[in-house]
């Protein structure tokens, strides 16, 4: 492509678009939430009569699928998906990621374990040296919220749990999310073994067990692939 310089939105259309060389056609599809991945969804909808269905990880990427005419199935009903498509808060050089701005971290984690490929669409925006810079989201029972916040204070991290029109936000699981800053995760396999293991904790928006095998990045050049 040419050094023409894109939109934030045009970028994000351009991968949402390549992302479609990953769906494999009679297969159903896994699929993530969040402003990336609604281009994605769009896209989709170009080759909705080759696919069964669709995997989704969050309400809202359920409602635009339907409206497109794709059908949404249970995770239950699924033993294993060929794709994930999602995007990510930040990826590093290895395809971890940090996930969970759009508050649907548990969903997306539980897709992507379903999955045997995950296929990241971001921004070049997104690509960082060490995971950290972007607020850590963790989903958590309500009643530990307090303890946790406590326990990322001791690694030297600013937790706090997300507001949405002055009250805490509820996930679609009924959770909290708290976001933690001034995190540097140089290990973030351990970094999310270690968390996983905090009683309350429901999933951390570290993805390193989880990673990108691909990431589709939009640049001012076009799309770059890059593989993990």
């Amino acid at each position: 492509m040419s050094s023409t310089s894109y939109t934030q939105d045009e970028l994000k259309a351009l991968v949402g678009q390549a992302a479609l060389q990953y769906v494999v056609p009679g297969e159903i599809v896994g699929v993530g939430t969040g402003s990336t991945v609604n281009k994605f969804i769009d896209a989709l909808a170009t080759m909705r009569d080759q696919i069964p269905g669709a995997v989704s990880s969050s309400e809202a990427s359920t409602v635009r699928l339907k409206a497109l005419g794709i059908p949404v199935l249970d995770a239950n009903e699924v033993s294993s998906l060929s794709v994930y498509i999602d995007g990510a808060d930040e990826i590093d050089g290895q395809g971890h990621m940090v996930k969970g701005g759009g508050a649907a971290l548990t969903r997306e984690k539980i897709v992507a374990a379903l999955s045997k490929r995950f296929v990241c669409i971001a921004d070049e925006s997104k690509k960082v040296a060490v995971l950290g810079k972007f607020p850590l989201p963790v989903e958590v029972i309500p009643m530990a919220a307090q303890q946790i916040i406590r326990q990322f204070a001791a690694l030297g991290g600013q937790g706090s749990i997300r507001q949405k029109d002055g009250q805490p936000l509820v996930t679609d699981n009924g959770q909290y999310i708290v976001d933690v800053l001034g995190l540097q995760i140089t290990d973030p396999l351990a970094f999310e073994s270690q968390v996983n293991q905090w009683p309350g904790v429901v999933t951390v928006g570290v993805f390193a067990h989880q990673k990108a095998a691909v990431c589709l990045l939009g640049t001012p050049r076009g799309v770059e692939t890059l593989t993990y």
